[in-house]
């Protein structure tokens, strides 16, 4: 099944993320993936508020991962879009974090699913300027979105279960 979610805001992918992070545990994965702009590091920010981050919270691009401590978990942030192979994400050693911390993976989609087989993946979707009978310049960064959560492994669909029972407009769709 997957857990379909509408935000129409950025506050709204933030509190999102904010609820993933309430029932996060060490060693939970989510993988993030979206086109650019589609709200990917704005949910990792939802995230790190959940987790008590109080550091700035912004895409890794360069730096690939980075560590924010929370006040009771650890957030690992990893920005997989210049990664071309599965070796460049075992080189950054994330398995002697994975156990302890939150891992958040952006654009990890064909390349970090070896990390966890319990995990969930969660896909943003915005309007794509013509498509949706916008232009561009159009697509401010409160533009809507939809959030469609998959969940793979027993702790996956508990994640799932338990941000679907905490947002109140979530629906099921079949898969």
């Amino acid at each position: 099944m997957i857990l379909a979610l509408n935000a129409p805001t950025v506050a709204d992918i933030q509190h999102i993320g904010a609820v993933i992070a309430q029932h996060a545990q060490p060693g939970d994965l989510v993988m993030l993936t979206g086109p650019l702009g589609a709200g990917k590091t704005t949910m990792t920010q939802g995230i790190a508020r959940g987790l008590g981050v109080t550091g700035a919270v912004s895409s890794p691009t360069f730096a690939i991962a980075q560590i924010h401590h929370g006040t009771d978990l650890d957030l690992v942030h990893v920005d997989a879009y210049r990664l071309t192979s599965i070796e460049e994400l075992d080189a950054l050693d994330l398995d002697s974090s994975l156990e302890d911390s939150l891992t958040v993976v952006e654009w990890g989609s064909g390349k970090a699913e070896v990390l966890s087989e319990d995990r969930i993946e969660v896909m943003i979707e915005r309007p794509q300027g013509a498509q949706a009978g916008l232009e561009p310049e159009d697509l401010f960064a409160d533009a809507p979105r939809t959030i469609k959560v998959y969940a793979y492994g027993r702790r996956g669909e508990e994640l799932q279960h338990q941000l679907a029972n905490d947002i109140a407009d979530a629906t099921w769709q079949s898969a």
